[in-house]
């Protein structure tokens, strides 16, 4: 079969509603496809929470097959062949027909039918290095080969951001990268096969096939992630220098001419620079909580913005607390939401502790699900039901953690930090933890290494030395010895392995997240964006349900300039920033801040 050319320009082309007789024939076409995805999509759904919340051989055996089934149909040549003859034929096809063709072809080309051998095994083979991922065991310590000391992620992000010790704090965070090296010739070879896959549609790689949800090209989002960064430059390195400082006091040693060291940081990834910030730490106020209050108080801000409570069978089907260690049981650390049927079944799986990560993490996985609650309606297809864009989900999770960080509503709940807060202080703590010191991650080098990863094929003997030019590059990081190619970096990373080439997804929702913000609080709520209050608000609330409800029935483009006004940008996040460019400007004396 003739391989067909990637829909980027299609997508940004919505088409016309006409009149024309081959209609009925598409809506036969989707009727049937909608039904058979919709069931195969829950049978594999079902296989993958089994595989990431009990990490066994029987329930990734049970994962590969059902992926094997799902993709088999979605990328069947019968499904390929209508799905382009109606797309080329664009007569009769209304803009909500033409979205769901669309995204049945993306599907398809994650799994063509016509190459079954290679579909088979890399579902194989992602399904087995996810398991390998997230069954692995860190070892502080060994004997004769054996484990005698194991550590737990959470034990080493603790560690990492409370220590003073830099012996200690290495040694934690080299543990932290053991998995890597069991997992670099996997990847390597999954990369091939994804390549392999998305080739078959005419995709130039496997990150194009990503980036084509967008309905943009690969250039276009290397150029939107480069403007990013460039714009939220002159901020980043005046944190960057600001931190260099604060953390040689910590330590007690000089502060660093250039690069910070990796293990200086509370972050595995150098994504965020927590714990600096004076008066940010607020995990006593969550002391005394049950970790089930966390979720229940998650759900109780969505309700109050006038949304409904969470389904029964949300709190029988979850996995939100840590395992018993008694059990024996292996689960993904990665919190996360997850629609399973796509309609009523909705779940998410957490490790929740009682703090303030994860109060903010409670709220921001259940804005995904609200996000599969909204969408899954009558208006919306099945394949159509999901985010405005990939990004969308996770700005929505962001935009309601970052508003349960708001001081108004912690005051409100009784969780705020006792005294009055430097409002500098806060956007500090908001700058350092979750906002600018991620972008560079997310939009420099997670990107333009998965950028290369499958455009340029980069070759495995790379792999480490290309991850450490990127985080010295965009981040202003370096590792506390060489790395050599012994080791894979880049693997401890979750998303490269099973979420693959959409890191820039984050960066995005980062954007738009701010100018949402934005929107709310200057327009809705007539509140200063640094300190405000969703809690309570109903016009909010019903703010956000017209586009959660939505799906991915518009292009994102129009939903976003007409819900707040303007294009997608980052003139939102350097405005509510400004003060603090000002005071660091100040804090940091003139002097040149760039590491480069």
């Amino acid at each position: 079969m003739t391989a067909c050319a990637p829909t980027d320009a299609l997508r940004q082309e919505p088409v016309k509603a006409s009149t024309s007789t081959g209609r009925s024939d598409v809506q036969e076409f989707l009727q049937m496809y909608n039904e058979i995805d919709q069931r195969l999509f829950t049978v594999s759904s079902q296989a993958n929470w089994l595989a990431v919340t009990d990490v066994n051989e029987e329930h990734t055996g049970g994962r590969i097959g059902a992926d094997r089934a799902l993709g088999a149909f979605r990328g069947s040549r019968y499904v390929i062949d209508k799905a382009k003859t109606f797309l080329d034929s664009r007569d009769g096809i209304s803009d909500t027909d033409f979205r769901q063709l669309d995204n049945v072809l993306l599907a398809a080309a994650e799994s063509p039918g016509t190459i079954p051998d290679v579909v088979a095994a890399r579902i194989e083979s992602e399904a087995r290095l996810a398991a390998a991922m997230d069954s692995f065991e860190f070892c502080l310590e060994r004997r004769q080969e054996k484990c005698t000391k194991p550590v737990t992620p959470n034990a080493i992000d603790e560690e990492l951001l409370k220590s003073s010790d830099l012996d200690e704090r290495r040694r934690y965070w080299e543990t932290s990268k053991q998995s890597g090296p069991a997992l670099k010739r996997g990847l390597a070879q999954l990369r091939d096969l994804r390549n392999r896959v998305a080739g078959e549609l005419g995709y130039s790689s496997y990150f194009h096939l990503q980036v084509a949800g967008y309905g943009m090209t690969v250039a276009e989002m290397m150029q939107l992630m480069d403007k990013t960064v460039e714009d939220l430059t002159p901020l980043y390195e005046q944190l960057h220098l600001w931190t260099r400082r604060k953390l040689a006091e910590r330590y007690k040693q000089a502060a660093p001419a250039k690069r910070i060291p990796a293990h200086w940081v509370a972050n595995r990834w150098a994504q965020s620079f927590p714990g600096l910030a004076q008066g940010a730490e607020n995990d006593e106020a969550f002391r005394n909580k049950q970790p089930e209050w966390i979720v229940k108080q998650a759900e109780r801000f969505y309700t109050s913005m006038g949304m409904p409570a969470l389904p029964k069978s949300f709190w029988e089907r979850s996995d939100l607390y840590q395992p018993d260690p008694k059990l024996k049981r292996h689960k993904n650390a990665h919190a996360s939401a997850w629609h399973i049927d796509r309609d009523k079944d909705v779940r998410s799986l957490m490790n929740i502790i009682p703090n303030a990560s994860w109060f903010e993490t409670a709220h921001h996985e259940l804005g995904h699900v609200y996000y599969f609650m909204a969408y899954s309606n009558p208006k919306v297809p099945p394949v159509l039901r999901e985010g405005a864009n990939r990004a969308f989900h996770e700005a929505i999770g962001d935009l309601i953690g970052a508003a349960a960080r708001q001081e108004p509503y912690l005051r409100a709940m009784n969780l705020a930090p006792a005294g009055k807060t430097d409002p500098i202080q806060k956007l500090l703590a908001e700058a350092l933890d979750n906002a600018i010191i991620f972008m560079p991650f997310a939009a420099g080098t997670m990107t333009h290494f998965e950028h290369d990863l499958y455009e340029k094929k980069l070759p495995v003997d790379r792999f480490n030395q290309r991850w450490w030019d990127y985080v010295g590059r965009y981040q202003g990081v370096e590792p506390p010895a060489a790395r050599g190619e012994e080791f894979c970096d880049a693997c401890t990373k979750t998303h490269i392995i099973d979420d693959a080439a959409q890191y820039y997804d984050y960066a995005m929702a980062s954007l738009i997240r701010y100018q949402m913000h934005d929107h709310i609080a200057r327009k809705i709520l007539k509140q200063d964006p640094r300190d405000c209050n969703y809690f309570g608000d109903k016009e909010t609330g019903k703010w956000l349900w017209e586009i959660l409800s939505l799906g991915s029935t518009r292009d994102w483009r129009q939903v976003m300039k007409e819900k707040t006004g303007e294009d997608l940008g980052s003139r939102a996040m350097v405005a509510y920033f400004q003060p603090l460019m000002d005071f660091l400007v100040k804090e940091n004396g003139g002097q040149s801040a760039s590491w480069r």
